[in-house]
Order: structure tokens, then sequence, then C-alpha cells
């Protein structure tokens, strides 16, 4: 590996790397871009529903409830795009497809999150960062960690992310309107996704929809969450506090989907489209830029290191067996 530049070289030295012609290109829209995303993660969703459809049995069943759970995350990415305005050219039609085909499926939206993920970005690792709770508990023992996705796969994390829904969508829906056109897209869009079931012959297949957004849906969030800001260098943005994770295809398909692996790249233009990060990683790779950045390769090699706190007695005995202090955003779904 080459000798890195200082941070504060590549904090502007990075710029001058991508050309503005290149740069220009990174920041085009394509809006069949957009849709072929959008159109790829339901598709999973309803391959994944006719799988078990066709063949019932416990096998298939696990495997629909991981691809589910992942495109559900991968619905929330879809979202966080059109927060940032790069999921349609048109701003109107960025926002209502943002909403209707993937925040409300999945109950969230993009209104408020738009100003909540706001701050994350100008505030990236610091005590004002919303999500700093996924960042400050690492690293963590084993046992923690193992107790973190139990939560996750046996539904108690998914529990914490519905009540924390109701109270923003159906608790506020009288005080507020766009609480209550959230909680009207919720209703209406899984209505929706429970009536084409239905007319399939299938309305039990929405059992598949709902127990996943209650347990792997959760599971890959989190694991998402701690690749992305945990254990990274505790030094100024926009290389010190984001990594990117190399992902492999499987776990594009089952942990990281629609790019969202690119986090770093994301972190320095957020508003370069999801299809276009490979592209920007690439050209930052080839010019010097990741040296010394926070980058690994695969998922498990970030959770390996998260959970690398060793265990005594005393520290097993303490560390949040309770689950009290579990650091996994339940307003928005953390990027």
């Amino acid at each position: 590996m080459s000798a890195a530049p200082t941070t504060f070289v590549k904090a502007t030295a990075w710029r001058d790397a991508i050309s503005r012609e290149e740069l220009k290109a990174l920041l085009v829209q394509s809006d069949a871009r957009s849709w072929i995303s959008i159109g790829l993660n339901w598709a999973i969703v309803f391959a994944s529903m006719a799988m078990v459809a066709m063949w019932t049995n416990p096998l298939t069943i696990v495997l629909a409830l991981f691809l589910i759970g992942a495109r559900q995350l991968g619905f929330a990415v879809m979202m966080h795009e059109a927060s940032h305005r790069t999921l349609l050219r048109d701003r109107r039609a960025n926002d209502w497809v943002g909403n209707w085909l993937c925040a409300y499926p999945v109950w969230s939206d993009i209104y408020p999150y738009r100003a909540y993920h706001g701050q994350h970005h100008a505030r990236t690792g610091t005590q004002d960062d919303p999500d700093l709770g996924l960042v400050k508990p690492f690293p963590i023992t084993p046992a923690s960690l193992r107790r973190k996705f139990w939560r996750d796969l046996s539904g108690q994390t998914g529990l914490k992310f519905f009540k924390a829904s109701v109270r923003r969508t159906f608790g506020r829906a009288n005080e507020d309107p766009v609480a209550r056109q959230a909680a009207f897209g919720v209703v209406i869009t899984n209505l929706v996704l429970f009536g084409v079931l239905a007319i399939a012959g299938h309305p039990w297949l929405y059992l598949l929809w709902g127990v996943a957004w209650f347990t792997t849906n959760t599971f890959v969030t989190r694991i998402r969450a701690i690749a992305e800001h945990a254990l990274t260098p505790d030094r100024e943005e926009p290389f010190g506090r984001t990594r990117t994770t190399i992902a492999r295809w499987w776990e594009r398909l089952l942990i990281a989907p629609n790019r969202v692996n690119f986090h770093l790249e994301h972190h320095l233009v957020m508003t370069v489209p999801h299809y276009r990060l490979p592209e920007m990683h690439r050209l930052l790779q080839e010019r010097g830029m990741l040296d010394d950045s926070p980058i690994d390769v695969g998922y498990w090699t970030v959770l390996k290191r998260a959970a690398s706190k060793r265990e005594d007695a005393a520290g097993a005995a303490a560390d949040d067996s309770s689950g009290d202090d579990d650091p996994m955003p339940v307003r928005y779904p953390p990027f």
C-alpha cells in the first residue's frame, strides 16, 4: 500500500483527484436506474413469497424472511435516496414515489426523516449526531453482540420499532398533518399488499412481510449500521468517521441492498445516486484517495472487530444483558 496522505491533505485533495467532468457525470440522475432498483426490491419480495407458496417448509420460510427483511431495508435505502432528492429528477415525483412505494410500506416517512438525517450528515460522529449511539458502545463482547442479534431475530427490537412508529404516526395524527398522511400511507400500502396476495389466493403470505419487519429487517439494519460508523478512526470527516464495506454478492442480497455499503463515498458527496457510488469508489481508489481510509472487505470482518472486547466474569455479567443500553435508534433507520 502506498504511503497515505495526511487527513488534512485528503480532505481537500480528493476533490482535485476527481475532475469536474467526472464529478458531473457521477451526479447525473437516471430515473430508469432508480425504477429498476425499486422494481428489483419488490420482485425479490414477491419471488420470496412465491417460493414459500410453492414449497412451504421451514427452510424456504427462513430464507424468505431473510430475503424480505433485506428488501425492507432496501426500501428504507430508497427512502433515504429520496430524502437526498436523488431518487427521481422531478422533486414531487421523488417524494411521492419515495413515500408510497418505499417508505410507507416499511412504516417510515421521508419528510420528518429528511430533517433528522440532515443532522447526521452535518454532525457525523459528534455529540450532536442523532445516530451517535451506534458508535459509542463498540467494541463490545461477543456475548453482547449475540444478545443484540437475539433481540433482533426474536422480535424484541422490532417491537421497539413498532412502538416508536405508532407514536410517530398514529400518536400524532390528530395534531400533525404529516404524521396523519404517514399513518394513512402505512395502512393503505400494507392493505394493498395484503389485497394483492389475497387476489393471488395466498393472503397468509402477508405474514412473511410482517414477521420479517419485526425480525430479519432489524437484524440486517443493525449489521449495516454497525459497519457504517462504528470503530472508525476518530478523526475529522470526510475520511475519518464513515466506513465503506466491500460486499460480496450474497452480502448485497442479504445485508447491503442498493449499494448502501459504499457509505464513505456517500458521505463525501451525498447527492451521488446509489447506482453511481461503485464508480466513485473506483475513481477514488485508483487515485490513492482511499489509502488508510476505513474500508473493510466483508461484513464478517467488521463484526469480528465490533465484538472484540474481552469477556471476563464481571464484564460479562454487566454487559448490557438487560438490553436497556441497546444503541439501535428506533425513530428512523440509521444511514
